[in-house]
């Protein structure tokens, strides 16, 4: 190029606007890095589980479980051994509407109770051998005492999202910030951990996890709504009320992840949502628990469709509008025990099947191997 052609000078500098503008966030550099499950290695697991001692497919779900894990991983070998559930708490100002029969103190402390490991989700981590992490997403109580003893994550947004039912729950600049808090959670674990699981703490968050699954599913308040940790009839309808509401008010994209969880979603739901990009662009598997984990995978799936290629829907909770949700990600959940916990309960006894699915693929021998007779054609 000549002198007479250069637009500037060689010590030029852009405008700052145009310089931010140029520099791609966390969120868009993560889904550049989120690729369907590998063809190849689907291809090579389903070959070899095609040839086990065992009558065809006898195994069923597990097998298709094992073919996932090789696709996700890339391996004939998937490490699944080293576990985490990432549990994220956070508060909601929808709780001033009376949609919930435990008010939000509770949620620092079931966040102490982690913390002490006296919670469900710590006995059934240690069952499964998997460390809790546990992140202040946006609990209303200051936790620093916590983090700075390295026994909680901070990555607090606020003291609580702002009241649905009146307006937006957050800004969108804090709806990113969320969701690439989550990311950066999965990137600094990617290196020593194999498998994900999805935890919450929040005291009413199913109301904005329905909210987030009637915009994203397309059903119905009434065909969502369930009654979270126990609402009788009056309440089930008054918490309908309130979604209805909260909906009305706010109006979110349902093209928009980021727009749907700005406007009735949780902090933690926003950081849940970028645990699980996070797992995908790492090549991870993420266990995803039950309603509210769910709710987040929605949120993730709107933002990035082929993040489904790494979700295992680790089980079936009795809110009734669970199912729906499983159905929208085309996912099939592993487990249906009439759960409704949450905290990641769910992923964490999953895991086991995990570990069972990878020991199908890479212990059992096949008819060669074993010198069986294969069935008669």
């Amino acid at each position: 190029m000549g002198k007479a052609q250069r637009a500037h000078p060689p010590f030029f500098l852009p405008n700052p606007q145009s310089l931010a503008k140029s520099i791609m966030s966390l969120l868009e550099k993560t889904l550049q890095k989120i690729y369907p499950q590998d063809t190849l290695f689907r291809e090579r697991a389903k070959e070899r589980l095609d040839q086990l001692a065992l009558p065809h497919w006898a195994l069923g779900d597990l097998m298709d479980l094992a073919v996932d894990l090789a696709g996700m991983t890339r391996s004939m070998t998937p490490a699944v051994t080293r576990k985490a559930v990432v549990v994220m708490a956070g508060d909601h100002g929808v709780v001033a509407e009376g949609v919930s029969k435990f008010p939000s103190e509770v949620t620092p402390q079931m966040v102490y109770n982690f913390v002490n490991g006296g919670a469900g989700i710590n006995a059934l981590a240690r069952q499964a051998g998997a460390e809790v992490i546990v992140v202040d997403m946006g609990v209303a109580a200051d936790l620093r005492e916590l983090a700075a003893a390295g026994k909680i994550i901070n990555k607090k947004i606020g003291m609580g999202t702002d009241n649905i039912a009146v307006g937006p729950a957050m800004s969108r600049t804090m709806a990113q910030m969320a969701v690439e808090a989550g990311i950066d959670i999965a990137n600094d674990l990617a290196g020593r951990i194999d498998v994900f699981g999805t935890g919450d703490m929040g005291i009413g968050n199913t109301t904005p996890s329905t909210a987030i699954a009637v915009v994203l599913t397309g059903k119905t308040v009434v065909e969502l709504t369930g009654r979270g940790t126990g609402l009788d009839d009056a309440q089930l309808s008054h918490k309908a009320e309130v979604i209805i509401k909260a909906l009305a008010v706010n109006m979110p994209d349902a093209k928009n992840g980021l727009d749907v969880l700005a406007k009735v979603g949780g902090f933690e739901i926003g950081g849940l949502a970028g645990l699980i990009l996070g797992a995908a662009a790492n090549q991870k598997p993420v266990l995803v628990d039950g309603f509210i984990s769910t709710a987040a995978a929605l949120i993730a799936y709107t933002i990035e469709p082929f993040v489904r290629d790494y979700i295992i829907c680790a089980h079936r909770s009795m809110e009734q509008g669970h199912v729906f949700m499983h159905e929208k990600l085309g996912r099939k959940p592993l487990l249906d025990l009439n759960m409704r916990l949450g905290e990641g309960t769910g992923a964490a006894l999953a895991m086991n099947l995990v570990e069972a699915a990878r020991a199908v693929l890479t212990e059992v021998a096949t008819f060669a191997e074993a010198a069986v007779a294969g069935a008669d054609k």
